[in-house]
């Protein structure tokens, strides 16, 4: 956890634009964006993978997605999004803590 970036985030240690902070989880823009709209939700709970979130983490989890789509006109995804959530090295995972990547604001790639 010392050395995960969206820990560092969680406790002011690095910036990010942040779109909505509660108890459980924060939004903020990605860096790096791949969409016209690249937001990225981070559970306050350090779990690198999902596999590792407690029973609580794991509901918890199913909240901020639901939250997400309670959100989607104040986040400009009206016309749909994409949620995204890579697990490993082999699914592009650079940083050990779960978090939700959501994309939207023009017309996606299929994939």
């Amino acid at each position: 956890m010392e050395d995960c970036i969206f820990c560092k985030i969680r406790l002011g240690e690095l910036p990010s634009t942040k779109l909505y902070e509660d108890d459980d989880f924060m939004i903020i823009k990605d860096i790096n964006p791949q969409a016209k709209i690249h937001l990225i939700a981070i559970p306050k709970e350090h779990a690198p993978y999902i596999d590792m979130l407690t029973k609580e983490g794991s509901e918890r989890l199913g909240k901020i997605i639901g939250k997400i789509s309670h959100m989607q006109e104040e986040l400009g995804l009206t016309n749909g999004y994409r949620l995204i959530i890579n697990q490993g090295e082999d699914a592009g995972q650079t940083v050990g803590h779960i978090h939700i990547h959501i994309l939207g604001g023009e017309k996606l790639k299929e994939f």
